[in-house]
């Protein structure tokens, strides 16, 4: 007995140590039923998490190990001595009446094994919460014995701290990573504006409708799709479409779909885990996940590659997506708004763009005027424009003589405020 017990704490020591990576979840647990091996004699032992009323395998071990036993799930309303283990928080050692009843053995009808074979349930529980159950199985024809039992009670306890302690871990991790990646995309865009108010100064009746019409839509998570010539200012109205939405005071995040290599924008969009690719080397949340609980804005999304599309709409669909290199599915609560200069519906047509993502984007279309149809915000945005240098430069202030105001009326402004501001 103190030998075991030996064991017992030497491999614990290692188990909690390894808890406190948050990368070794699923080595923690695989590590966890290999050692229970020192002090409970099993020939299978499967760890299952529980997910709402459904025991789904993570990690097996021993020698019956196969497909088959990957593969199964089991159902608490269909074992009652599993959910009785869970609420009374303590292993229970399967008797010859548990065998013969109808509930049976977790295995039954998996596994060829005897009639009243050894078999154990362990409850997996951190206060009251219920995280899942080790099952043990071993081919012999006996009972584990009460002290086996009390040792895999102490084990299920001290696993089950482990686990909680790594989800943690996980999700502390994961912040951290999201908040390191939201504050490298606000220096890179150089923070927020006042967006609201300069969409809202604007003299021009075109414009002052596209803004109603972004008010109206700010409050719902439906997605946008603003469309106009490049440089008419569809980022300025995005961010505004945030400042308006009750998701103001989460992040206002941006991806311009086609200044980034077609081969990176999936693993910018939902990011990647370490090893995924040459140069992965350390795990790093995408775009999607940065913007949890806000905005998100795909600016130039028609040049987005059409593999990367069907990806996004099954975010926009569902709100789950896989990182590039993990088959975990992350869910994520993110307004989209789409940006484009381009025609979709003739990128529709030649076959550079999906319908059905098109169809889910322009759920809410809005349409900005190009800068030489509204040229009476020309002075209030040139203003606007220098104030913004005077900030960032330290120099001026600065205002407009009357030939230059007059000479940027007469301007055809191709390249719109875009070309203004340069």
């Amino acid at each position: 007995m103190a030998a075991r017990l030996v064991d017992m704490s030497s491999d614990l020591r290692s188990l909690a140590s390894m808890a406190s990576d948050p990368a070794s979840l699923s080595e923690l647990l695989r590590s966890a039923l290999a050692s229970l091996a020192n002090v409970v004699a099993y020939d299978l032992a499967v760890l299952f998490e529980l997910d709402d009323e459904t025991l789904r395998p993570r990690v097996a071990e021993g020698p019956l190990v196969g497909p088959a036993v990957a593969a199964h799930t089991l159902s608490l309303s269909q074992f009652p001595t599993i959910r009785r283990a869970l609420r009374n928080r303590r292993p229970i050692a399967l008797e010859h009446h548990h065998h013969a009843s109808d509930e049976g053995d977790p295995f039954d009808g998996v596994l060829d094994l005897p009639h009243g074979h050894s078999c154990m349930v362990v409850p997996l529980c951190v206060a009251d919460r219920d995280l899942g159950v080790i099952t043990l199985d071993r081919s012999v024809c006996e009972s584990y014995d009460a002290q086996t039992v009390e040792l895999a009670a102490v084990y299920g306890q001290i696993v089950s701290l482990a686990m909680a302690f790594a989800e943690q871990s996980q999700i502390l991790d994961r912040l951290r990573r999201q908040h390191r990646e939201e504050s490298r995309l606000l220096r890179a865009s150089g923070g927020l504006s006042d967006a609201a108010g300069r969409i809202e100064a604007s003299r021009n009746p075109a414009m002052r409708r596209a803004a109603e019409l972004a008010k109206q839509v700010a409050a719902v998570r439906l997605p946008v799709l603003i469309q106009g010539e490049t440089g008419a200012g569809k980022e300025v109205l995005a961010r505004a479409i945030h400042e308006w939405s009750p998701r103001a005071s989460r992040p206002f995040i941006s991806l311009n779909c086609a200044a980034i290599p077609a081969h990176l924008v999936e693993s910018e969009l939902f990011g990647h885990v370490r090893g995924a690719f040459s140069g992965a080397t350390r795990s790093r949340a995408g775009r999607f996940q940065t913007a949890n609980g806000g905005t998100l804005l795909l600016d130039e999304i028609g040049d987005m590659p059409l593999a990367t599309q069907a990806k996004l709409l099954r975010v926009l669909q569902e709100s789950t997506f896989e990182p590039v290199g993990s088959d975990l599915s992350v869910r994520v609560d993110v307004r989209v708004v789409a940006a484009t200069h381009v025609d979709l519906e003739a990128a529709v047509a030649a076959g550079r763009f999906r319908e059905d993502l098109y169809y889910r984007l322009a759920a809410f279309p809005i349409q900005l005027p190009p800068l030489r149809d509204r040229r009476e915000d020309l002075p209030t945005l040139a203003d606007t424009l220098l104030g913004d240098l005077c900030s960032r430069t330290g120099r001026g202030p600065w205002r407009l003589a009357p030939a230059a105001e007059a000479a940027l009326l007469a301007h055809d402004w191709p390249g719109n405020i875009r070309e203004l501001a340069n």
